[in-house]
Parts: C-alpha cells; structure tokens; sequence
C-alpha cells in the first residue's frame, strides 16, 4: 500500500510538471503561424502583417499588457536595394514584483516566398513563437518575481533588424533588463537535444538551470557560446545578439541545423511534436529557475567579449 501511494505521489507529481504548458495550445499555434495563409511570413509582407495580427490576438487572450498604446512597435528595415520595408516588433509584458526585467524573446518572421514555393517556417520559427505564448501563458497564471518583457522580434531573417531596432528605441530604461532568454527553432531534432547558448561568458548559467530538463524527455546541452568556433558560435546568429553586444546576458535555446532548415519542407507535419512539448518545458523551467535567482546571479561583466563580438562582425560582414 506504502510502495503504492509513492509511485502515486511521484506520477502526480510528473503529470504536475507536464502540465506546466497546454499542449494542445502549443501546437496549434505553431500550426497556426506555419500555415500557407501566411505566406511564409517574410518581412513587409502581407502574410507576414497577418501574422503579427494572430501573435497580437495572442497577446490579448493570455492577458499581457502593452507599452506606448499597443503591442505593435513599427521600424524601418534597413536594406541595400529596393523600396523601404516597415517591420514591426510585437511587445507585451507581466509586470512582476521587481523592476528588473528578463526579456523572453522569438522572431516571427521568416523567409517567404522562393522559386514558387511557400517556406513556412515552422521550427524556424513558428516554434519559438509557440514557445514564447505557452511561457506568457504560465507566468500570468504564476505572478513572475521579475517583469518579463515578451517580444515577438521581425526582420531576424535580414540581419537581425527587429532587435537592432529594440535596441535603438526600447520600451524601457534599458538598465532595467537582466538578461535575455531568447527561442529559435525549438522544434526539430531527432536526438531529444536542445542547446541553451550563453555560459561561455556567464558559467554561472549551468547551474542556474541545471534540472531544467528533468522528465521532459529533452536534454540539455551547453555550447554554441565560444566566439573562437567561428560560424558554430551561436552568439550572433539570432536575436540575443544585438543585447550580447551591448553587455545584457542571454541563453539562446535552439537546435542545431536539420535538413528541413530554410527549405520548403520545413512544414509542420516534419516537427516533432513530443520533443517540441518536451523542450518548451524545459525552457520554461529554465526560466522559472533564472526568474527566482536573477539578483543572485553573477554576471561577467567584462567588455573584452563585445568588442570579440564586434570584431566578428565585421569579419563576417567582409567575406
């Protein structure tokens, strides 16, 4: 009877953490914003407007409040040919008991239309989209200790617009952010291997969220952070960048590239459902973790590694 209420205890206790996130809401957002209705969600699109339509009616049902009358927050993007292009960044918040703010971040845009044929992004990055709704779900359900910032990025695709944009034009006193946890393609690996770049700089982030993973069915694994890996450095490759470069600390949770990445077939129908559950859990616990120990946390703070950052930049830009 002892043996059998423990193994009760410990399978409430599972289905307790799994629930954490609606599954069935997770993906059919990601289903949702990686439909052929949206075109593939390119930048200055109509697919793409429609779709920052759908985050936005998100944003409202889970109940987030918005800055400067709105959630929308238009910018120009920067190109070398052609008409001017608007983007526009989507931004919400849960003000928490602190004024120090932890940004939860995932590009909404994706790449359109090529040779006639829809890319519709689902894992890239349909999912972290997905990712970033089911987590502002929970913490408006569970008042967060810190403010979390929720920012549906545009523009990721042409070089990061959408955060250079943020960066230039915040919402807030910039000193107020922490950190940023930011979501890119969450979806898609066939391993059960999630990365959360961003403990090369700040180690400390290991043992924050050490047993973020536990009975998820996803392991997390660390790297993609050394700026001497060259192109497998993750650190400038999405929107945690651009804070990286200005000093902010972040975790980029991604996996690696998947024979779907940027092609057509990355639809829906090719994620993998149990793993994509699996990781945003995973994710999320990381994130409570960080929530509860942010003050704690200590950061490096030394600006060697942005000018490293800036250095590559140019370099990369010259090849």
């Amino acid at each position: 009877m002892k043996k059998l209420l423990v193994l009760l205890l410990l399978s409430s206790s599972f289905y307790a953490c799994a629930q954490k996130i609606n599954r069935n809401q997770l993906l059919k957002d990601v289903e949702t914003l990686s439909s052929d209705i949206y075109e593939g969600r390119k930048t200055g699109s109509s697919g793409n407007i429609q779709a920052a339509n759908y985050i936005v009616s998100r944003f409202k049902n889970i109940g987030l409040s918005f800055y400067q009358d709105s959630f929308k927050h238009p910018f120009t993007v920067k190109t070398q040919k052609g008409p001017v292009i608007k983007g526009t960044n989507l931004i919400g918040y849960i003000k928490g008991r602190t004024d120090h703010v932890i940004i939860i971040s995932a590009h909404y845009d994706h790449i359109g239309i090529t040779d006639s044929l829809i890319n519709n992004g689902a894992d890239d990055n349909a999912s972290g989209v997905a990712g970033l709704l089911a987590m502002a779900e929970y913490f408006k359900k569970h008042k967060p200790k810190n403010t979390l910032l929720f920012i549906a990025f545009d523009a990721e695709e042409m070089g990061l617009q959408g955060a250079y944009a943020y960066i230039k034009n915040p919402v807030l006193d910039g000193k107020r952010i922490k950190m940023i946890i930011n979501l890119d393609m969450i979806s898609h690996n066939d391993k059960g291997e999630l990365y959360a770049a961003g403990s090369y700089k700040n180690p400390e982030i290991k043992s924050v969220i050490k047993g973020a993973d536990k009975d998820t069915g996803v392991k997390i694994l660390f790297g993609h952070d050394d700026p001497k890996l060259g192109r497998n450095d993750w650190t400038m490759q999405s929107d945690q960048g651009p804070f990286a470069q200005d000093n902010i600390p972040f975790i980029y949770f991604g996996v690696e590239d998947h024979k779907d990445y940027h092609k057509p077939s990355d639809e829906y129908q090719n994620i993998n459902a149990d793993f994509f559950y699996g990781a945003s859990n995973a994710i999320l616990n990381s994130t409570i973790k960080v929530d509860k120990r942010l003050k704690r946390i200590k950061f490096n703070t030394d600006s060697a590694f942005q000018k490293t950052l800036k250095d590559k930049m140019i370099m990369e830009k010259d090849q």
